[in-house]
């Protein structure tokens, strides 16, 4: 199969970047894949080319990420994320949606099926990040988690070229189980070359340390959201089957978020993925279809 075909909707200032595996007009049904915090659409890649003989199949940079727009650093909350899903769904004339996200993709979806109400069929969710509203505690991040979201300002954002950030990145824990073509595809489309023949990170340093004070404000059950409130109780009144999955080689926290999210979704499925990290779909990707396709055939 050729290479996922790039496109964007919207105007310059709202813009979403997307890739698709499969024609656009076809009489497939689509499926809707967000990555997490850090990456861009094309971490699919391996999974985008195994579904598009089912579907058509579509994902896209989330704000601040690849060539999606780029707002101020206070327009990282989770209804932002979930409401670029709702105007690229609607742009797109997409229903009957199989949604496949990852961390805090997987939450667009979550809340995007909670606005969006008749445009999905169903959904999994790799390790979502969700906090219980009803037992949400007072007061601000704890000294560990302000470090973890400063600390990300510390990254190295720019490189020579693209063969040394993947020497340097295929070397980290974070990405040493990657498959080849994962990692290869994250730094071809999450890097920008500069005039100099230099790459540098789309989703810079600043963005991405905007984006995790949310995330772990959801973690330690401080988030209050914006004037909007907080989003996570309207989590219950999803209609679409739902199946959330843990990994067994990740952080605790993330199985934690994924009880919260079983809590607030009473009818959702489970699912456990041995073996491997809280990249599954970047690790193994034949591990995660096989996953998707029985979920797929549920109740069908």
């Amino acid at each position: 199969m050729t290479n996922p075909q790039r496109f964007s909707i919207g105007p310059d200032g709202q813009r979403i970047a997307l890739a698709r595996w499969g024609e656009e007009d076809s009489r497939k049904p689509p499926a809707l894949l967000m990555h997490g915090t850090g990456f861009v659409a094309e971490v699919w890649d391996d999974i985008g080319r195994l579904l598009a003989s089912d579907y058509t199949v579509y994902a896209f940079d989330r704000r601040g990420h690849g060539e999606s727009h780029k707002p101020a650093a206070d327009r990282y909350h989770f209804l932002d994320f979930a409401e670029d899903v709702c105007i690229a769904v609607e742009a797109l004339g997409l229903s009957d949606i199989y949604g496949i996200g990852h961390s805090a993709g997987a939450t667009d979806l979550l809340l995007a099926a909670k606005l969006r109400p008749g445009r999905f069929s169903r959904l999994f969710v790799v390790e979502p990040t969700v906090m219980d509203p009803r037992a949400a505690r007072a007061g601000g991040l704890s000294d560990f988690a302000t470090g973890a979201v400063q600390s990300v300002l510390r990254r190295q954002p720019e490189f020579e070229n693209a063969e040394t950030v993947f020497q340097r990145y295929q070397a980290a824990p974070a990405f040493a189980d990657w498959t080849t073509s994962s990692l290869k595809a994250y730094i071809q489309n999450g890097f920008a070359v500069q005039q100099d023949g230099r790459v540098r990170l789309r989703c810079t340093p600043e963005m991405e340390s905007a984006m995790l004070r949310p995330i772990f404000e959801a973690m330690e059950q401080v988030y209050s959201g914006d004037a909007r409130g907080n989003p996570f109780a309207g989590l219950s009144e999803i209609a679409c089957p739902v199946r959330i999955a843990i990994t067994e080689k990740s952080w605790p926290i993330y199985k934690e978020m994924a009880s919260r999210a079983a809590a607030l979704l009473p009818t959702a499925s489970q699912w456990t993925f041995e073996g491997v990290g809280h990249c599954v779909g970047q690790e193994d990707p034949e591990l995660l279809l096989d996953a998707l396709r029985i979920f797929a055939a549920r109740d069908r």
